[in-house]
């Protein structure tokens, strides 16, 4: 983007808030050079000649009298390889080469591609000259990393005969690889291409949800599952888990691509994310996990304005490779800090505010920002998906505050994270009460190829857990001993699921993740001991006497002693539960 003549100039300074005049025919979004540093800008309202702008960098120093220098084009992001593995902040400032130049601190100003601009890549040519093309044609490939193959597309906005069509080679991001011939004259496509962050970007057909994104997480895949193309929520107080929950997400789940989006959160917070994931290993193919992953970092001490737009940079970045056929995982943490900044430029803005001042069109941000997620048939004829999980910190852990209770109005998944779960150290801290999810009727098909009774043993282990709920009520005014054997036993069962099955451990090799037909296996373990010891005591045998059998720590420690590869020492474990309590029985038949 070229600076435009005739610069405008600065009337008024309000934080990262700056009002310019003279800028003749500005446009909304487009970006702007405020003062001699050439801060980068964004022009939000348009007044008669005064143009009001947001900037995303530090505006200290910035005075009145001082220059604004038009580019004439929306904040836009360079879309092609060298994406996968790099680390932006929230306007796609390339931060290890950021690091290189200015060192810890980033100078106000600083200007680097964000793209490699000199870094050769292996093209390889997948059209034919003289073909036509269309929006989502692959005219190549490039080998971006060992995991993902970058497909270099005919733009959203190009259709026509391709004329031109560069051999096999190496070539810059900057180097023209085709020509397309189209009504409106010969359009050139290199290696990178810019799509305007504001803008969703098209696709064919929307899809309807199907196959789950399989997470390893029990009580995520089973309880509560969220679909390809899905949107979630996780709210949590402080210290409950929300972002190890989002690491565990783009370490285990089966989505193609990760894109990681820290938005406002802690610097420290930040720096274990982007000292970790580079040294994290993809478990689906034992590769660096940054060879499939995007991260974006905007800690809370970075400009409030760069906060706001960092969440679609995460999303069109999610879209560009969404329309190659990857399914793309989006963590954004956490949507609150970015509502925050939508407070705080509002407030600068002196806009009317709404509940707890946030402002009144926090709802339609939200309902944007996840609507672009969704399965979706691309322009090229292929199926693809965005899954979009966003964490939300309310404060004090209050779930009435705007952002959570508008993030529901447009998510169908909700893990509520639970303060008491955490405090008592069972990870994930996900409430199985307060939790739910609106896609389990559409991955119960998948999920029935695995277990046919799937859906059954997934509402039995529920309605356990709410017998136990309402049975605590009682023991807490009267103790347990007042209880039949019968209300007894669900305590035990339900006590099972959660230390079984419900909880989690992240540093155990074998519980870190559980394949989908473990789970499934476990689920049907606990079942049939549950039906196997009602019948029992409905024979007289006092529950004592259950509690005391071998098999039920072996079956509460299965999780941690069964390898997902080694479903017979399952099997195993059934039978010996099924031997004693056949000897059981036979004492009170």
């Amino acid at each position: 983007m070229m600076p435009m003549e005739q610069p405008g100039t600065i009337t008024r300074v309000s934080g990262p808030i700056v009002q310019a005049k003279d800028l003749g025919d500005a446009l909304m979004y487009e970006v702007v050079e405020v003062s001699p540093l050439r801060l980068i800008g964004e022009v939000i309202r348009l007044r008669g000649d005064l143009a009001t702008i947001q900037v995303y960098e530090d505006t200290t120093g910035v005075k009145p009298g001082q220059p604004v220098y038009r580019t004439g084009a929306p904040l836009s992001l360079s879309l092609g390889p060298g994406l996968v593995g790099n680390i932006y902040d929230g306007i796609q400032r390339p931060l290890p080469a950021i690091a290189l130049q200015s060192g810890a601190y980033i100078r106000r100003g600083e200007k680097v591609p964000p793209l490699p601009l000199d870094k050769p890549w292996r093209f390889v040519p997948r059209a034919r000259e003289g073909s036509a093309v269309a929006p989502g044609t692959v005219l190549g490939t490039v080998q971006e990393t060992i995991p993902v193959q970058h497909h270099i597309l005919c733009p959203p906005d190009v259709r026509g005969t391709l004329v031109s069509l560069a051999p096999e080679g190496d070539y810059r991001v900057s180097d023209v690889v085709a020509v397309v011939r189209t009504p409106k004259g010969d359009r050139a496509v290199t290696l990178a291409q810019r799509w305007p962050v504001r803008k969703a970007r098209p696709y064919r057909l929307r899809l309807a949800p199907s196959a789950p994104l399989v997470t390893g997480q029990r009580v995520i895949d089973t309880l509560f599952p969220l679909s390809r193309g899905g949107a979630a929520a996780i709210p949590g107080g402080f210290g409950t888990g929300k972002t190890m929950t989002q690491h565990a997400l783009a370490k285990w789940s089966n989505a193609d691509i990760i894109v990681y989006v820290g938005c406002g959160e802690r610097g420290n917070e930040m720096t274990d994310v982007l000292t970790s994931f580079p040294e994290l290993t993809d478990p689906s193919n034992g590769r660096p996990l940054m060879e499939r992953t995007v991260l974006i970092g905007n800690t809370s001490n970075m400009p409030v304005a760069a906060r706001e737009v960092s969440i679609y940079t995460g999303i069109t970045i999610a879209e560009y490779f969404r329309d190659m056929g990857y399914h793309v995982g989006v963590m954004a943490d956490s949507t609150s800090r970015w509502a925050e900044a939508l407070r705080e430029l509002a407030a600068r803005l002196e806009e009317m505010p709404a509940e707890e001042g946030f402002p009144a069109y926090l709802p339609s941000r939200l309902a944007d920002f996840y609507e672009r997620g969704g399965a979706v048939e691309t322009l090229g004829g292929k199926q693809a998906s965005i899954s979009i999980v966003g964490a939300v910190s309310p404060p004090g852990g209050d779930f009435s505050e705007p952002v959570t209770q508008h993030t529901r109005r447009f998510i169908r998944c909700f893990w509520a994270l639970d303060t008491t779960l955490a405090n008592a150290r069972h990870y994930p801290a996900i409430h199985w009460l307060r939790s739910y999810s609106e896609y389990v009727g559409d991955v119960t098909e998948w999920w029935q190829e695995i277990e046919p009774d799937w859906a059954a043993l997934r509402q039995r282990f529920i309605e356990l857990l709410q017998r136990e709920d309402r049975l605590q009520q009682i023991v807490k005014l009267v103790g347990p001993d007042v209880l039949p054997d019968s209300h007894r036993l669900v305590l035990l069962v339900a006590e099972m699921i959660k230390n079984g099955f419900l909880q989690q451990n992240a540093f155990d090799p074998i519980d870190m993740y559980c394949l989908p037909r473990k789970q499934a296996m476990l689920m049907r373990l606990i079942a049939e001991f549950h039906e196997r010891a009602d019948r029992i005591i409905a024979k007289g045998a006092p529950l004592v006497r259950i509690r005391e059998l071998p098999c039920v720590d072996e079956i509460v420690r299965a999780r941690s002693t069964v390898p997902n590869d080694e479903p017979q020492q399952l099997e195993a474990i059934r039978e010996r539960m099924r031997d004693q309590f056949d000897r059981l029985e036979r004492g009170y038949a």
